[in-house]
C-alpha cells in the first residue's frame, strides 16, 4: 500500500487512498476564486489552513472563515459540514484549504469552529514536547470524523512513544485511519515519519516534506522534525468508534517516565497571534 502522496496526487481531486472512510483533498484558490460541491455520502471539515474565505450551502452560510496567513501565524478557523450538503465556496483571499472527509449515514448540524473553540493541549516533555489544537473532538456532533492539528518544534519527537488504534478494543484502544497532512516552516525542511507494526509485516520510514500527506492504515507511527524546521501536521481520522484511544508501543511506554519538563518552545502558536 502506498503510504506517501505528494501534493500533485491529491491537491486538485478529492483522493479516498483505499480507506474505508477517510479522503482528503487540498486546495489553493486565489482571492474571488471558487469551488463549488456535494458532499454526498460523506461528511467534511473544512480547514483554513492559510487565508480568509466564504461558504453559500443548502445548510446555511457563512462569511469570513480565517485569519491567519499560514499554519504557523495563528489558530485554525474550521467548518463543518454535513452529508447531502451542496455548497459554493468563495476564496475572500489568497487561501490555503483542507478538505478531510468521512463516509457517514447520519446529518449533524453544520458548525463554524473558531479559534476561541479550540482546545490546546501541551503534550508530551523534553524533545517530546508538542502542541494538539483539537479542532473536531470525539464530544463535537458528528458520526466519524476526528480533525487535530499538531505543531512539533525542529528537533522534537512527535506522536511519542510510538502509539497505534488499529485494533477496536474500547475504551483503551479504538481502530481509526489516519492521514498526516504536512506543512513545513522553513525551505528545504522535512520530518520524518515512521509507520510499523510489532511483526514487522509493516515497516516504512518516509521523508516527508511540506504539502506532502502520509497515512496511517494500522501500527505505530511515530515523528520526528528535522533539527533547525518547525513541522505542522493535520490530522483526520475515522473509524470503530468516536475516540482517540491509542496504545502504546510497550517496548517505548518507559520514556514517559523520563519527561521533567516541557520544551519553553511550546506552544509554538498562540491565541493572541493574527497574521
Amino acid at each position: 500500500m502506498q503510504l506517501l502522496f505528494r501534493p500533485e496526487t491529491f491537491s486538485k481531486s478529492r483522493q479516498s487512498f483505499g480507506f474505508e472512510y477517510l479522503s482528503f483533498q487540498s486546495r489553493r484558490l486565489a482571492a474571488g476564486g471558487r469551488y463549488e460541491e456535494d458532499t454526498g455520502d460523506m461528511e467534511l471539515g473544512i480547514v483554513a489552513l492559510g487565508g480568509r474565505f466564504s461558504v453559500e450551502s443548502s445548510r446555511g452560510e457563512w462569511r469570513g472563515i480565517g485569519e491567519r496567513a499560514h499554519v504557523f501565524a495563528g489558530m485554525p478557523w474550521a467548518l463543518y459540514l454535513p452529508i447531502a450538503t451542496r455548497y459554493a465556496l468563495t476564496a475572500d483571499a489568497d487561501c490555503e484549504l483542507a478538505f478531510c472527509y468521512s463516509r457517514a449515514e447520519k446529518p449533524f448540524p453544520p458548525r463554524l469552529v473558531k479559534p476561541e473553540d479550540v482546545e490546546v493541549e501541551i503534550r508530551g516533555g523534553g524533545n517530546a514536547t508538542r502542541q494538539i489544537n483539537h479542532i473536531l473532538t470525539p464530544a463535537f456532533p458528528a458520526q466519524r470524523l476526528l480533525i487535530v492539528e499538531v505543531f512539533t518544534p525542529g528537533g522534537n519527537w512527535s506522536s511519542y512513544p510510538p502509539h497505534k488504534h488499529d485494533e477496536h478494543r474500547p475504551p483503551g484502544e479504538v481502530d481509526l485511519e489516519e492521514i498526516y497532512y504536512y506543512k513545513i516552516e522553513g525551505a528545504n525542511g522535512y520530518a520524518i515519519q515512521k509507520v510499523y507494526t510489532k511483526d514487522r509485516r509493516l515497516d516504512e520510514t518516509l521523508t516527508v516534506r511540506d504539502g506532502e500527506l502520509a497515512l496511517i492504515p494500522e501500527g505505530y507511527h511515530p515523528v520526528v522534525a528535522a533539527h533547525g524546521y518547525n513541522a505542522y501536521y493535520l490530522n483526520a481520522l475515522a473509524g470503530s468508534a468516536r475516540s482517540m484511544a491509542a496504545s502504546d508501543d510497550p517496548d517505548y511506554a518507559w520514556v514517559r517516565e523520563t519527561w521533567k519538563e516541557k520544551d519553553p518552545r511550546v506552544p509554538v502558536v498562540k491565541r493572541s497571534m493574527r497574521a
